[in-house]
């Protein structure tokens, strides 16, 4: 029996973004715990992160951004685009141990050495685009990891599915005009960052290949599954991913205190099981998960349990 691989380093306690920060390192110490304290279904391995070669990130992220981000961070900055992106002079070196991490995710699953992977890893990373950090986000981390698959595996086309509460502006500006990448995405609307309109669909070449499900505050599961069968599942169909990345967002649970989605912890679990299901179907099972949002400590550390619960029931 395959294991599920969790990717983790405890570094990321030193991005440090002050006292009252919604994104803080206690987010990722909880996670880990609650996967030591669990019993699943498969083995499960843990793997230490490893800090991605600059050159990949050069293929999402503009190098002078990059070099930016980096400078700032030592100069001792505290902030980045409108305020709430805190930063510490550890921030960098720890962004990159998250975009490395997201990359070793697909090295685990394509070498098939891992049945999934799962990185638990801060900060976030959808928000980012090209030049601009943003969110609580400085690399992209599921970008990333998704130009790695295609570059370094030689893939064609790969899915990302986002399933946090907050539009992933970054990743769809990405790959906007790509038609290689399709990206879905799921999220409370209007809302923060005011993208993420179902009229948003790609452009030029990539017209079509981004599916945003836009949905009203107050969304319970069963709309979640309405517009999987009726929009995502088809879309999905016709595209014929070779890998699913899922950029793994909590937030939309209905004790997150960022949003006003009301998912239940269970609803994870059921969610990353009709994922799972396509994925045996159409790519071999192939899928890695990055960890996004999720605030409230005590549901997210129990929404990613019933994750990696759902993981590890894909065939």
């Amino acid at each position: 029996m395959k294991p599920i691989h969790l990717i983790h380093h405890p570094d990321c306690r030193l991005h440090d973004t002050g006292g009252y920060h919604p994104e803080r390192p206690e987010r990722t110490q909880v996670i880990v715990e609650a996967f030591k304290a669990a019993t699943f279904a498969r083995p499960i391995v843990w793997e230490l992160a490893t800090p991605s070669e600059l050159s990949w990130i050069e293929k999402v992220h503009d190098g002078h951004y990059i070099r930016r981000i980096e400078e700032l961070c030592l100069r001792g900055e505290t902030a980045l685009d409108r305020g709430d992106t805190q930063v510490s002079d550890e921030s960098f070196d720890v962004a990159r141990l998250a975009a490395g991490a997201a990359m070793q995710t697909v090295d685990c699953v394509l070498r098939a050495s891992a049945h999934a992977a799962f990185s638990v890893m801060r900060p976030p990373g959808h928000h980012a685009e090209v030049a601009e950090a943003m969110g609580f986000c400085l690399f992209n981390n599921i970008a990333i990891a998704a130009r790695y698959a295609q570059q370094a595996y030689d893939l064609k086309r790969v899915a990302i599915i986002d399933i946090d509460v907050h539009h992933g502006n970054g990743t769809q500006a990405i790959f906007y005009e790509d038609p290689s990448v399709l990206f879905v995405s799921f999220h409370q609307f209007p809302f923060y960052p005011g993208t993420g309109s179902s009229i948003e669909r790609g452009r030029g070449l990539g017209d079509g290949a981004t599916l945003n499900i836009p949905l009203t505050a107050g969304a319970k599961f069963d709309e979640y599954e309405s517009a999987w069968h009726d929009q995502v599942l088809p879309k999905l169909l016709s595209f014929e991913p070779e890998m699913i990345l899922i950029s793994a967002g909590f937030d939309a649970h209905k004790d997150d205190p960022l949003a006003n989605m009301l998912l239940k912890t269970s609803d994870f679990l059921q969610l990353t099981r009709l994922i799972g299901g396509f994925a045996e179907q159409s790519c071999g099972g192939r899928v890695v998960s990055i960890l996004e949002g999720g605030y409230n400590l005590k549901a997210l550390a129990a929404s990613c349990v019933a994750h990696v619960d759902g993981l590890c029931g894909i065939e």
